[in-house]
């Protein structure tokens, strides 16, 4: 993903009230951004670090700069605008880099479906029928190791479900964990942070849905997913 114009860099003084942060950007002034991240950011970012916003250049926007790129505290970069994922899979899927889900003609956006009112991130259609992806960012790390999630996810256990059910039938079902985190190697579940989501995982992997891993590339110019990475069960 090309990012015309380029991420601006700033330092992030502070998180807080969950979707803003402040930035002193490089003449020195104080501003306030927009930070999209719904999660803990547990272990992805540290006060007084380089960071990188995008600017909508909307000054009707109540804070019209939005919160990209953090460091973290050993100096990795992280990828915490989780609006992104989504759209950083379908790009991968479109240019090829995702090799698992090629061969589909079709593919639609949050479409509904399932027993708990859910939509999928991404439907892929093709002659060979239908691939229903769910999407999730990655920036919690432990070392190498990165997990999902980093909070208590009730929704992202009801997508495990709905997944579940459908691998039950028949259809090809997908968890894409978008790692946006220059550091991590592999990816499991939060087990310690969030049980029942590593509970509904496992037995979403049991009914035979699919678990796929990309690391991403973060810069100033650019975002793409590049690497694939192993996905290990309770962390085998």
């Amino acid at each position: 993903m090309k990012l015309d114009p380029p991420l601006t860099r700033g330092k992030l003084l502070r998180r807080y009230k969950r979707f803003l942060a402040d930035v002193e950007t490089s003449s020195g002034e104080i501003i306030t951004i927009h930070c999209p991240n719904t999660g803990s950011m547990k272990n992805c970012w540290q006060e007084n670090t380089p960071c990188w916003y995008s600017d909508s250049g909307n000054p009707k926007r109540k804070y019209r700069h939005t919160l990209e790129i953090t460091t973290t505290p050993e100096g990795a970069l992280a990828g915490v605008n989780t609006g992104r994922a989504n759209h950083l899979v379908e790009e991968a899927i479109n240019t090829g880099v995702v090799n698992e889900l090629q061969g589909y003609s079709q593919l639609r956006r949050e479409v509904k479906y399932g027993d708990e009112n859910s939509r999928i991130d991404l439907l892929l259609s093709g002659e060979h029928g239908d691939c229903y992806v769910e999407v999730k960012n990655v920036t919690l790390a432990e070392g190498a190791r990165g997990m999902f999630p980093d909070a208590v996810s009730a929704r992202g256990s009801k997508h495990l479900r709905e997944l579940r059910t459908l691998a039950l039938s028949g259809t090809r079902a997908v968890l894409f964990y978008c790692v946006q985190h220059s550091a991590i190697e592999t990816v499991e579940a939060a087990a310690e942070i969030d049980p029942a989501y590593a509970a509904a995982l496992e037995e979403a992997v049991a009914a035979g849905v699919e678990v796929i891993a990309y690391r991403a590339t973060l810069g100033p110019g650019e975002i793409a997913l590049a690497t694939p990475i192993p996905f290990l069960v309770l962390g085998r």
